[in-house]
C-alpha cells in the first residue's frame, strides 16, 4: 500500500527544481585560447576610447570579464599587452593598404603609389590613437615585435617593387628611388602628425576638408616625381 505523498510545511513554498544547464549556458566565453584574443581588443579598444595611456592588463580584464589574474598567462606584463596591441594596429594598418591596392589599377604603378599614400593617410586620421602606436617607439619595443617588424619590411619592400616599377614603365622623372621613397613616407607621416597633434586648423584646414586635403597633397606630390610622359598621360 502506497503511502501519501507529505505535504509540505505551512509557510514554506515546496522547492523548485533547479534548471539543467545546457551546453550553451554551461560554455565559458573564453575557452581554448581565445582568452588572447579578447583581451587584445579589449585593449584596442582602450587605445581608442583614451589613448596609449590608458592600457592596462587589469582594466583589459574587466574589459574581458575576467579575474585580474587571468590575463597574466597571455600577457605577464603590460608591455607584453602592448606589444600585442602594435601588431593588431599594425595588421589593421596593412589590411587597409591591401584594400586599396586591390582596387588599383594594375598596369599603372605610379597611380598605384598614390594609391598606398592615399590609404596610409585615411587609416592614420580614421585611427589616430592606433597610429600614434605603431608610428612612435614610445609605448612598446619595436625590436622585440617581430610582427610589426616584419609587416613594415613587408611595406617597404611594396612600396620599392611599387616605385621600381613605375620607373621601368617610364613613369618617374628621377632615377633616385629610395629619395623618392623617403620624401613621400615623410610627407604622409608628416601630414598624419599635423593632423593626430591638431595643427591642421591653424594652417585653414578644417575637419570638413582634411580628407580631400590629403588627396590634393598626394597628387601634388605625384605630380612632382612624374616623368612628362606620365604626366602627358593624365593629360
Amino acid at each position: 500500500m502506497r503511502r501519501p505523498a507529505k505535504s509540505p510545511p505551512t509557510g514554506r513554498r515546496p522547492a523548485k527544481p533547479r534548471p539543467v544547464a545546457t551546453r550553451a549556458q554551461a560554455a565559458r566565453p573564453y575557452h581554448h585560447g581565445d582568452l588572447r584574443r579578447v583581451l587584445i581588443d579589449a585593449a584596442m579598444q582602450l587605445v581608442g576610447e583614451g589613448g596609449p595611456e590608458a592600457v592596462s592588463v587589469r582594466e583589459a580584464a574587466r574589459r574581458a570579464g575576467v579575474s585580474p589574474g587571468a590575463p597574466f598567462r597571455h600577457f605577464p606584463s603590460r608591455d607584453a599587452l602592448m606589444n600585442a596591441v602594435a601588431e593588431e594596429a599594425q595588421r589593421r594598418f596593412r589590411a587597409e593598404i591591401e584594400a586599396a591596392l586591390a582596387e588599383a589599377p594594375s598596369g599603372d604603378p605610379l597611380g598605384r603609389f598614390r594609391c598606398l599614400g592615399i590609404a596610409y593617410l585615411r587609416w592614420a586620421m580614421k585611427n589616430p590613437t592606433h597610429f600614434e602606436i605603431i608610428s612612435s617607439r614610445r609605448f612598446f619595443d619595436h625590436d622585440r615585435s617581430a610582427g610589426v617588424s616584419s609587416d613594415n619590411a613587408e611595406l617597404i619592400g611594396l612600396t620599392e617593387r611599387t616605385l621600381a616599377e613605375a620607373f621601368s614603365a617610364g613613369q618617374l622623372a628621377t632615377r633616385d628611388l629610395r629619395q623618392v621613397q623617403i620624401a613621400g613616407r615623410a610627407l604622409v607621416y608628416g601630414f598624419a602628425r599635423m593632423h593626430i597633434d591638431g595643427h591642421l586648423p591653424r594652417w585653414g584646414v578644417g575637419d570638413a576638408e582634411v580628407e580631400q586635403m590629403a588627396a590634393d597633397i598626394v597628387d601634388l606630390f605625384i605630380t612632382g616625381i612624374a616623368s612628362h610622359a606620365a604626366t602627358a598621360a593624365k593629360v
